[in-house]
């Protein structure tokens, strides 16, 4: 199935094409559709399934068609339990947004930082994507209204819930009117996710993905853990003592990704980074430039890295770790591929310790912790 046959106008799939993704996901197969139609859904995946794509693409090309609103009133409002969620969503709708008729503004709104230029940004936008503390405070202070949203997304809807988010969630369903688009993911379909189906959805069309699996016997993985201060230089000691000749690294978000290639030039190791705020003139480029030229490190995004494709990888280098499980395995899956031989390493501090347990009890395998402290990092 292609992009083409789910529905979706030239101007999305224009963004699809640049972004690299070559056909949609089991999830987006189904889901998207059943979006479009303005149908209520309720998806059951896991994270890194492919779910964000299947309602920031459908969102999009109803948007596009509509009039630019000017006003505090959300039109379309993603709840999710945590802020990197948050961020990672408003980066892929921006991803998406460079093709569109016209410019759609979003904005992600979270605990933890000021909500003054929170406020004062809220003007005009079409697509909120907030943690539910944070909305009720700015709907406290009349940042903005959301009693004529027309779509309410609620994004890993299972852990608002093993966040304590419950009560929180019942004062912002009451404000929100009765008619209105609803989009349920959730990894799991417990009791509490049930009754919000239930209160939210009108005959919702209920989709599920069951785990991909991804092949990494042939993949050697590597943990080492560092002090933050240390975790830089650790990453240029392995390139240059370990002879590391070509390497996929990981990063969380653009800003780490254009950081770390900075880094890495500084101390004579060729770099390029591919992630969704370079265009895809760029993006290309610094692909081939890896692929053919020389680049001896290509640092991507999971967002950008997942449509890409290399041939005989060697290594890949978690240097932040992603959110989910499934998303570390298909790092790793770049490489040991066609019966080749691959390397894994994550490089890991205190704070990413616990989160990597959580990955290696959900892949079914442990890896071993080699610790640094004995190594000299001085001039890396």
């Amino acid at each position: 199935m292609s992009f083409e046959s789910l529905g979706l106008s030239h101007n999305i799939i224009r963004s699809v094409n640049k972004l690299g993704y070559l056909k949609p996901f089991p999830i987006q197969e189904q889901a998207v559709p059943v979006i479009l139609q303005g149908k209520d859904l309720m998806g059951i995946a896991q994270t890194g399934s492919g779910k964000t794509a299947c309602f920031v693409m459908p969102i999009l090309e109803k948007l596009q068609n509509s009039e630019v609103k000017k006003d505090r009133n959300v039109q379309v409002l993603i709840l999710v339990p945590t802020r990197e969620l948050a961020i990672q969503i408003d980066e892929v709708f921006r991803a998406f947004t460079e093709n569109l008729k016209r410019e759609i503004r979003t904005m992600a709104v979270y605990g933890g930082v000021s909500i003054n230029p929170q406020m004062k940004g809220m003007f005009g936008v079409e697509v909120l994507i907030a943690t539910p503390g944070r909305l009720l405070d700015l709907i406290d202070h009349n940042a903005l209204s959301i009693s004529g949203i027309q779509h309410l997304v609620i994004d890993e809807a299972d852990k608002m819930f093993q966040l304590g988010f419950g009560e929180e969630m019942n004062k912002l369903f009451a404000m929100m009117p009765v008619v209105k688009q609803t989009t349920l993911f959730s990894a799991t379909l417990n009791d509490k996710v049930s009754e919000m189906k239930e209160r939210l959805s009108i005959n919702p069309v209920i989709i599920e993905i069951k785990k991909e699996e991804v092949e990494i016997d042939n993949i050697e993985q590597l943990a080492y853990h560092v002090s933050p201060e240390n975790k830089g230089p650790f990453l240029r000691y392995l390139i240059k003592e370990k002879k590391v000749e070509k390497a996929l690294i990981f990063v969380s978000s653009t800003r780490s990704a254009d950081n770390l290639v900075e880094k890495l030039k500084k101390n004579k190791i060729k770099a390029v980074a591919i992630h969704s705020q370079k265009s895809q003139g760029a993006r290309r480029n610094n692909l081939e430039e890896f692929k053919v030229n020389g680049a001896q490190i290509l640092v991507a995004t999971d967002l950008i890295g997942r449509g890409i494709h290399i041939e005989s990888l060697p290594c890949v280098i978690n240097y932040e770790l992603p959110r989910s499980p499934l998303d570390y395995i298909h790092r790793i899956g770049r490489t040991g591929r066609a019966n080749e031989k691959g390397t894994a390493i994550s490089i890991l501090t205190d704070d990413e310790l616990q989160h990597f347990r959580v990955i290696q009890k959900k892949m079914g395998k442990k890896v071993t912790l080699q610790r640094t402290e004995g190594i000299d990092l001085h001039g890396y």
